[in-house]
């Protein structure tokens, strides 16, 4: 399976995964006007070889095929205040 991927020109480190030939039909209207007008990255073969870095190429599949798309949203940002504490605790 070939998966075209997008970023989003509004929001950081988020990207949308769309089986090839690129076909936005199944992907949410509000979804895509908060994405913005997705910018083309790549184009890539799912294969099992295959590594992803958030998402496993297999789970990848199961999503493209149910939904028609993916949203790779970034990771969640600690806190700095959550940090702090955390130290803080750990040096009494």
């Amino acid at each position: 399976m070939l998966c075209a991927i997008f970023r989003s020109p509004r929001r950081a480190d988020t990207y949308l995964y769309v089986p090839h030939p690129a076909d936005f039909a199944k992907v949410p209207e509000p979804l895509l006007e908060t994405f913005g007008t997705p910018k083309h990255v790549m184009t890539i073969a799912l294969t099992k070889e295959r590594r992803l870095a958030r998402i496993s190429v297999a789970e990848l599949i199961q999503h493209l095929e149910q939904s028609g798309y993916y949203l790779q949203l970034p990771p969640p940002q600690e806190s700095l205040l959550d940090i702090h504490k955390k130290q803080q605790q750990e040096s009494k």
